[in-house]
């Protein structure tokens, strides 16, 4: 009989997060892959001193990296050398980068919340009641805060700040990916209750959408998370591609669409393996 591969799973069991367990989460995911692999659990303080055993590197609830960035950014640096086969692929073009994807989208024309980050640019940006400042390296909303017009000239660009307009939105809406395939979405019908999510039944519009996100980042294989806007006017816009460690909410899915997202997980953890 074949070796089963060996998996080293990131997570931070003890992360704070608001309104969500993640290691409840993870906790679960783990008991479901250790059917399909040899699997350790361990802090993102200490992958680096353990990747080199495993096939795969399972990065995932293990909390914004900005709470930890020079061990992160370690960890990143020796797997690059090293040729470590990390799930997600450190190639990601999203939020794993930052959030310049913002600004190259916008340039593009993508359905994107219309972004600058530079003071010369803040004509370009639509009017508003009010406008979003977030750093480009943020995280969980860490550092974001409302602003009014008159303040934006004054705003510290030169810090790494993006701006954006306020939209008045509908709802927010997340859409899940294994690979490139959709596997659910839920969606918040308050917007000032973003963590009381409820199933959505996205549209054939909808998928298109969020599968063009997923498309233009191109990582081989990899869970994502689109997460976008409904405007009043009826339109998406997206809000954020996470490419990172994205919290699945696995909790709010029928058993069934969970057992189906646990083996579409299965499948391309094993398929990364087998690249490894």
């Amino acid at each position: 009989m074949s070796r089963r591969p060996r998996v080293l799973y990131v997570t931070d069991l003890a992360y704070p997060a608001r309104g969500r367990r993640y290691g409840d989460e993870d906790v679960f995911l783990t008991s479901r892959l250790r059917r399909a692999f040899d699997l350790a659990l361990c802090h993102p303080l200490d992958a680096v001193a353990l990747m080199d055993d495993f096939e795969v590197v399972v990065v995932r609830n293990s909390g914004p990296v900005l709470g930890y960035r020079d061990a992160y950014e370690t960890f990143r640096g020796r797997a690059l050398e090293r040729g470590t086969n990390v799930y997600n692929p450190l190639t990601g073009r999203a939020d794993m980068a930052g959030k310049q994807y913002l600004l190259e989208m916008t340039a593009a024309g993508y359905p994107v919340i219309p972004t600058v980050d530079r003071a010369a640019d803040l004509d370009r940006l639509p009017a508003a009641d009010a406008y979003v400042a977030k750093p480009k390296l943020g995280a969980d909303s860490i550092g974001l805060r409302v602003v009014p017009l008159t303040e934006l000239p004054g705003l510290p660009f030169a810090d790494g700040l993006l701006v954006q307009p306020h939209i008045d939105f509908a709802y927010e809406v997340s859409f899940y990916f294994v690979d490139t395939t959709l596997q659910y979405a839920l969606y918040a019908p308050d917007p000032e209750r973003r963590w009381e999510m409820r199933p959505y039944d996205p549209s054939s519009s909808d998928r298109e959408f969020a599968g063009r996100f997923i498309e233009w980042n191109t990582l081989p294989h990899g869970i994502q998370r689109v997460d976008a806007c409904r405007t009043r006017d009826g339109e998406l816009l997206l809000v954020e591609l996470e490419d990172l460690n994205p919290y699945l909410s696995l909790d709010l899915l029928d058993e069934v669409t969970r057992d189906a997202f646990v083996a579409a997980m299965t499948e391309s953890v094993r398929r990364a393996a087998a690249t490894g």
